[in-house]
């Protein structure tokens, strides 16, 4: 795969030990291996001119300028890199003054956003070790070890020990294009082996996010995790607790919504994780038999619409996710004797509220979620001009799709999706015959019903007078 330069692969190093980690013996590093621009196959060709600019730029004005992380890995493995991130000398005031389209932001990790129409790229100043005296600019752990805030700059070598994986631990120097690789990142992308570097535990305590990286880098390249990655994972999972709720919604788009949410999910599931992201489905998977499966099937039909660059939605992915709790939580209220229709607003109130504190679903598509769910009682009702109400509906399409999966999973029996299906292809005359169809089987969820004939109030003998 690597033509040219596998003989750098060859006589590997000590791991690097973690920067954090207290008991390790302290790095003593001859440098990075330097991969020179004839011996490696990446390419400015694949980056794009918005990527270049800001190097460039940087690189004119006397700083030290690198492509690091993802876009290096994926032209390794051979694939097209799409986001473009930057590891720079210059502070975040340096940038912000080179770049007049830019933003600082961030408090946690300050990093500048530099815009070019509809793209952004993403520069951060190279971090240092928390531990040392950089004056105002500090970090702060917590007791467990959460990295709180992290804004303490440093050098080339510091930032790289500093990377969560060894495989996004290579940075491209636009001044001579040879790569740097402090963790032996080559030789990982060379096994196909997903590695921390540092001491996995305490790199998970710092940052807890780090498990569920682990599990999406693993879906995403088809990676083996290696064995002390892997390890604490299991036991470290109740750290996502921690993690506030907005910021792991931006993770779940990343599991779920890139192209390879099943075995995300299988993963996630073989870990723990999953749990603590949705406790009440986790929950509900070992009481229903066919929440599992729906799920799988949302999340399959979500990667196939990726593949076909067809539109998705988080609203349609959330809504299936969560439609096993809802279900369970309307059965206990019509239970105690509440209508179904309020039931089911009831359950699905319920069931958002208890999701949002683990994970923030935005209303742009909690709203929509609700939506989907009122129109699976409104589905089976199929008579008169309430079907071509239904049919209008906004979310029609997406309800119209969750009910297939329904009944793909064994929740339900086959049927009324294929009713729906001929009646959206159908001409007039025929959605008529479809209808009246419906009407003459009394025993279908669609029957007409009889009009009742309205008694007539004797007359007083008042009124005859």
């Amino acid at each position: 795969m690597f033509k040219g330069f596998t003989r750098f692969l060859q006589g590997p190093g000590e791991r690097l030990k973690s920067l954090f980690d207290p008991q390790a013996v302290p790095v003593v590093s001859s440098g990075p291996r330097l991969i020179s621009r004839e011996d490696h196959p990446v390419s400015r060709q694949h980056f794009s001119d918005a990527a270049l600019k800001v190097l460039y730029r940087l690189h004119n004005a006397g700083h030290q300028a690198f492509l690091v992380g993802g876009c290096i890995r994926d032209s390794l493995l051979g694939r097209m890199p799409k986001d473009f991130d930057v590891a720079t000398d210059a502070t975040p005031e340096q940038i912000r003054e080179l770049f007049r389209n830019s933003r600082i932001i961030g408090r946690r990790f300050r990093i500048v956003h530099v815009r070019f129409g509809r793209e952004v790229i993403e520069v951060t100043t190279f971090r240092g070790k928390p531990g040392d005296d950089h004056s105002d600019h500090i970090a702060q752990q917590s007791d467990a070890g959460l990295l709180l805030r992290d804004n303490v700059w440093g050098n080339l070598e510091e930032d790289a020990l500093r990377r969560d994986f060894t495989i996004n631990a290579l940075y491209y120097n636009i001044a001579d294009y040879s790569i740097h690789d402090f963790a032996e990142g080559i030789e990982d992308i060379e096994a196909r082996t997903l590695r921390l570097i540092g001491d996995p535990a305490t790199r998970y305590r710092e940052d807890p996010v780090r498990m569920l990286r682990a599990v999406r880098f693993a879906a995403k390249l088809d990676f083996d995790l290696d064995v002390a990655t892997e390890a604490p994972i299991l036991e470290q999972a109740p750290l996502l607790l921690q993690i506030p709720p907005a910021r792991l919604f931006d993770e779940i788009l990343k599991l779920f919504m890139t192209g390879h949410g099943v075995a995300s999910f299988h993963l996630l599931c073989d870990f723990g994780l999953f749990a603590m992201l949705f406790p009440e489905a986790d929950e509900a998977m070992n009481e229903l038999p066919w929440t599992e499966r729906l799920v799988e099937l949302a999340l399959e039909s979500t990667d196939r619409r990726i593949r076909e660059e067809r539109p998705v939605t988080p609203a349609f992915l959330f809504a299936a996710l969560l439609w096993g709790p809802v279900q369970q939580r309307q059965a206990i209220l019509e239970g105690d004797g509440m209508p179904p229709v309020p039931a089911l607003q009831a359950a699905s109130q319920q069931v958002i509220s208890r999701q949002l504190q683990h994970i923030s679903i935005p209303k742009r598509f909690s709203m929509p979620m609700r939506d989907i769910w009122d129109l699976q009682h409104r589905l089976p009702l199929r008579r008169g001009r309430r079907v071509f109400q239904t049919r209008e509906h906004p979310r029609f399409r997406a309800a119209y799709d969750l009910l297939l999966l329904r009944e793909a999973a064994g929740e339900l029996a086959p049927g009324l999706g294929d009713w729906w299906t001929a009646f959206q292809e159908a001409d007039e005359h025929e959605q008529r015959r479809l209808l009246g169809k419906v009407g003459a089987d009394p025993a279908g969820s669609g029957a007409s019903r009889k009009r009742r004939r309205r008694r007539r109030k004797p007359r007083s003998p008042s009124s005859e007078t």
